[in-house]
């Protein structure tokens, strides 16, 4: 499990440009088959328009990159898309743009600027997020030693406090990176002279949206 920025939702956004009409779709997508299902989705709902553009990355460094200018003049549509969510780090996403053709033609250069501007405007509605692999870490403690611990966690940056159950005794459940997992632990231990229980529970992504975790 690596990091990687994706979008959180799916969304769509519309902008007419010298009469033409861009409607942008934007879908989080796991691998090559959620891509072409949402692909022929939307060529589906828009069979009439005069252009489909699709693009989509997936996994670790683009290992799969796909996209078409569907007609468009070669290197105006697809291509710019493509190297814009690369530019910005994102994968593991599908966006088609569907252009209704108005009348007046925009040439190359006008192309490019529509068809990226269109993608950045569903991305944003979107919601660019981080996911963030973390372990998630429970510890066990009597009620005495709750305090010492959750001002310690609160006072981490690089730990995020998940859930506090209370019973016979505490359960603290936070996340932690992976780098940082030992020494945090070792902290713990020693604040606590050893009366604590610590279990990693394993690895899961966390989303984060403008530092929140959502």
């Amino acid at each position: 499990m690596k990091n990687f920025k994706t979008i959180y939702l799916e969304a769509v956004s519309e902008t007419v440009i010298n009469k033409s009409r861009f409607i942008a779709y934007s879908k989080p997508v796991q691998d090559e088959a959620d891509a072409i299902q949402f692909i022929e989705q939307i060529k589906k709902k828009n069979w009439d328009a005069t252009h489909n553009v699709p693009v989509y990355v997936l996994g670790d460094n683009y290992s799969t990159q796909r996209y078409s200018d569907d007609g468009e003049p070669s290197g105006t549509a697809g291509v710019p898309i493509l190297e814009m969510l690369k530019k910005e780090g994102l994968t593991n996403l599908c966006i088609v743009v569907t252009r209704y053709f108005g009348g007046v033609k925009l040439g190359t250069g006008g192309l490019v600027r529509a068809y990226t501007e269109s993608a950045k405007e569903v991305l944003f509605a979107s919601k660019i997020v981080d996911k963030k692999v973390k372990q998630l870490i429970k510890c066990n403690v009597d009620y005495q030693m709750h305090g010492k611990i959750q001002n310690f966690i609160l006072n981490q940056e690089d730990i995020i406090l998940k859930d506090t159950i209370f019973t016979d005794e505490v359960t603290i459940l936070f996340y932690v990176d992976a780098l940082n997992e030992e020494r945090n632990i070792e902290a713990l231990v020693n604040l606590t002279s050893g009366n604590i229980s610590i279990q990693n529970e394993g690895e899961f992504y966390l989303t984060i949206h403008e530092g929140n975790v959502i």
